[in-house]
């Protein structure tokens, strides 16, 4: 008899080292994800907002019912002399306060482009080490696709207090100052912009020059979503599949950049949260930041459009 319960302790145990190899089969069991149909489920609690982060000429024509609306320059810090940099503790306290966010609230963010603006305010409250966040993948469409109700309406807002904690968690941000020192430390730099921007060929508004940081690898960030269908996070297989082929480890130290910080947060999200990597650090700045200094060593390899 002791025997066969130690046979079956070992096979349990096997079974439970086998499950715990496939956690993460999909990139909906991600605590910072939530599915169009899980958020049907709890879209009429008290204590859930939901941000409608895309360009409020799209807001107001269509958008989730109760949706409150956001932009990047909400989240901007408009006291640099170039744009991008994300908004000081006081101006996310503020802003949620005025749009009726309370500290306690859990926090569904969705857009129409991939998650590519959702993830950039994960970012910035993950650095206010705010966590009760989550993102609707496939953003409006999903939502739309699967019978959640859509108006034009706008809510009236009602003020309320929103605060953060006085921690600033540096986990997944690097400095100007320390991306200039990594280039010395031969510190793996990963660009997410499209080709054209990387070569230098193409200068979008806001950046001061063409060009790339020194050293970068070239990934599009957009090559992590159907980018020409549903716009839905891949699977991580896929995801995996295609972050291999850059030859980095799980443990290396990334740092990753896009033109203002965006598509890199982007790329960040799917990284860490996704795939598990490590040591992943977003620029804020980024291209627009570093283009803006002069003394800032930059390569680019072919002669440069002004493209807005």
């Amino acid at each position: 008899m002791n025997w066969r319960i130690s046979f079956i302790g070992i096979a349990l145990f096997l079974l439970s080292c086998q499950q715990e190899k496939t956690v993460k089969n999909d990139v909906s069991e991600t605590i910072y994800l939530i599915e169009p149909l899980d958020l049907l489920n709890i879209v009429n609690d008290h204590n859930i907002k939901i941000l409608d982060f895309r360009k409020k000429e799209f807001y107001v024509k269509e958008h989730i019912v109760g949706a409150i609306n956001i932009w990047r320059t909400d989240i901007e810090d408009k006291l640099f002399l170039y744009s991008g940099v994300m908004a000081s503790k006081t101006q996310i306290e503020t802003l949620f306060g005025k749009l009726g966010i309370k500290t306690n609230d859990t926090i569904i963010v969705y857009d129409d482009n991939g998650l590519c603006e959702a993830t950039r305010l994960w970012w910035i409250l993950q650095y206010y080490d705010f966590k009760n966040i989550k993102l609707l993948n496939g953003g409006l469409p999903e939502w739309k696709a699967n019978n959640g109700q859509v108006t034009s309406e706008i809510s009236e807002l009602s003020e309320s207090v929103f605060k953060l904690s006085n921690n600033t968690m540096k986990q997944y941000y690097i400095s100007k100052e320390e991306v200039e020192e990594a280039l010395y430390r031969n510190m793996i730099i990963l660009d997410t912009r499209t080709a054209d921007e990387f070569s230098g060929r193409r200068q979008k508004k806001g950046a001061s020059k063409g060009g790339r940081i020194p050293n970068s690898i070239h990934i599009d960030w957009a090559k992590a979503i159907n980018y020409d269908s549903d716009k839905r996070l891949k699977s991580v297989k896929d995801l995996d599949s295609i972050y291999n082929t850059l030859n980095i480890k799980k443990n290396d130290s990334l740092i990753v950049y896009c033109h203002s910080g965006v598509r890199s947060a982007h790329t960040t999200f799917v990284l860490t949260q996704i795939l598990g990597y490590k040591n992943v650090r977003n620029y804020d700045g980024s291209w627009i930041e570093w283009s803006y200094f002069n003394d800032l060593p930059f390569k680019k390899d072919s002669i440069t459009k002004n493209i807005n």
